[in-house]
């Protein structure tokens, strides 16, 4: 079978299964999220947080909650990391430096995942299991409960509270994450990866010399990295090291595990409202921006403009040989239309056009499905803002789901749309304009561009995923792309949340002739516009000047 064949055979099967799985999941995050009754587990979990889990709360004191553990969780991650050589299971490493630990606590916390250390090689397993593989669950929790505290905002009349930050983080995390991830890592576990206690163990290789090899539990912190969108590896390799991704049939079980969610909360959204259509017309919009990320990147792959890839029919550079140059593709396409930043071949080795879409699906917003819960929350702000743009085509007050697209509303979602990009050209700008950082880059000219645009816009879209050929690991970057991550996070939860109070404070509004339907393949089509316009002309002269460029030459 050829590897367009294969590749599309791998893409089709994907679809499948998510469509199979679409509704059922999607009802079943409905029943979670609005169901009165709190299970024996979770009650627990309420006493020990000191909540009242019955207690309704305004989006102030919701986000005031999530801001308060999120800093919780930044304070405990980072000590871990400083404490790891006086915990059990620390195989002997020593702990984490300060500004590493800063990033990687930072990072985790904002499910962004990106790693400026080789993690076999600096974390104990303690330190992976409750530092790391712990934030997998509860960041990805947190952007879920966000994406829901937001429908609310959609679907309640006059109502001051958008539901309980603490009830939202349990359930998600007791519910979904734990079950699904639980049966996950068993597949995984069949499939070839490890999950024990081991230690370093010494190997003798093929050409006679030697090599370090650490076990570890690798197989629970794999599923939870994909399933909650998270990104990040157990070892340096990441998804390309056979440890955590063994062959071609975990390759594509990982890469529907990071989809499942993403795909299925539009479900979620439809039920909440009372509107499934309106559920499917979101879930359209992020098939057809997926979709043309997916093909883009094979194609820019499998014919490469380059003189090498030209002659062998593809780009092979970078990629595994159990996974080829498609199904790479595929997973590249796939982290990074979502926030998980998880990689299985090498990006930077990519050409300059196949590079030039994992950009671009980041710079989307990362609504194409989004990370788990943040790429609902995102395509649905992006609903906000065509509504409003069609509203103004045809001279009427805009509305969506019943509720008017006011002047505090289209405020808060322009200054959602604008955070990301702020925080990309004026990082990129600020790295490219200091002597020192350019000499940390191993790579000029159009290409040294682009591994800097890469790592500020994966650590402000809380991606984490990484071009390489940048010396990252600095003082200076550790700091800076931290606070990406941080603003990148939190400034935009901000803003959904008080979207949210402002749409359930509302009085519905009924539909009357002048009414945009957003249920029907015109506004799919609007949204679709709508995205790749806005993100054409925020970023199209940086992609000019780097991947284009590059391209071009």
């Amino acid at each position: 079978m050829s590897e367009i064949a294969a590749g599309t055979l791998f893409v089709l099967s994907l679809i499948v299964a998510l469509a199979l799985v679409h509704r059922p999941l999607g009802d079943y995050m409905y029943r979670v999220y609005t169901t009165p009754r709190h299970n024996r587990a979770e009650r627990v979990a309420y006493r020990l947080l000191g909540v009242r889990a019955d207690a309704e709360q305004s989006w102030g004191v919701y986000a005031r909650g999530l801001l308060a553990f999120s800093l919780v969780s930044v304070l405990v991650v980072y000590g871990i990391q400083r404490l790891q050589d006086k915990l059990p299971l620390s195989l002997g490493m020593e702990p984490v430096t300060d500004h590493i630990a800063w990033n990687t606590a930072i990072s985790f916390v904002t499910n962004t995942n990106w790693q400026a250390y080789s993690g076999e090689s600096t974390m104990g397993h303690l330190t992976q299991m409750t530092a790391l593989a712990v934030q997998n669950f509860v960041s990805a929790a947190v952007g879920m409960a966000v994406a829901i505290a937001l429908v609310r905002g959609f679907s309640r009349r006059r109502s001051a509270t958008i539901g309980n930050f603490w009830v939202d983080l349990v359930r998600g995390t007791l519910r979904i994450l734990l079950p699904i991830a639980f049966a996950g890592a068993l597949v995984l576990v069949a499939g070839g990866l490890i999950q024990n206690f081991s230690g370093v163990h010494e190997v003798t290789t093929l050409t006679g010399g030697t090599q370090s090899i650490t076990g570890g539990p690798v197989a629970s912190q794999e599923v939870i990295k994909e399933l909650g969108t998270n990104g990040g590896g157990f070892y340096n390799a990441n998804s390309a090291h056979p440890f955590e991704n063994a062959s071609t049939w975990t390759n594509w079980f990982e890469i529907f595990l990071i989809l499942l969610i993403p795909f299925a909360l539009p479900r979620t959204f439809g039920k909440m409202v009372g509107q499934v259509r309106q559920g499917h017309a979101i879930l359209a919009v992020m098939g057809v921006l997926a979709l043309g990320g997916v093909v883009l990147t094979n194609v820019f792959e499998l014919s490469g403009n380059a003189t090498v890839p030209q002659a062998v029919g593809a780009a092979m550079e970078g990629k595994e040989v159990r996974f080829g140059v498609s199904t790479s593709a595929t997973f590249a396409a796939a982290t990074t239309l979502t926030s998980t930043g998880a990689v299985n071949s090498f990006h930077d080795s990519y050409t300059p056009f196949g590079g030039m879409m994992p950009l671009v699906n980041m710079m989307l917003g990362e609504v194409a499905p989004g990370g788990a819960g943040a790429g609902l929350y995102g395509m649905l702000i992006l609903a906000v803002i065509t509504v409003f743009v069609a509203g103004l085509m045809v001279g009427r007050t805009p509305e969506y789901l019943g509720k008017k697209i006011g002047a505090r509303e289209i405020k808060l979602a322009s200054m959602y749309f604008l955070v990301t990009p702020i925080l990309v050209l004026v990082g990129t700008a600020f790295a490219m304009g200091s002597a020192e950082q350019r000499a940390s880059m191993l790579n000029t000219g159009p290409h040294g561009l682009s591994e800097v645009l890469y790592a500020f816009t994966s650590a402000s879209s809380n991606n984490g995923s990484a071009f390489a050929g940048l010396t990252v690991n600095t003082p200076w970057y550790d700091v800076a792309l931290g606070l990406c991550m941080v603003l990148g996070r939190f400034l935009p939860i901000i803003l959904v949340l008080a979207l949210a109070g402002s749409l359930a404070a509302q009085s519905p509004v009924p539909e009357g002739a002048g009414t945009l339907p957003t249920h029907r393949p015109q506004f799919v089509g609007l949204v679709v516009g709508v995205t790749v316009i806005l993100v054409a002309l925020t970023f199209l002269p940086a992609l000019a000047l780097g991947p284009i460029a590059e391209g071009l030459s």
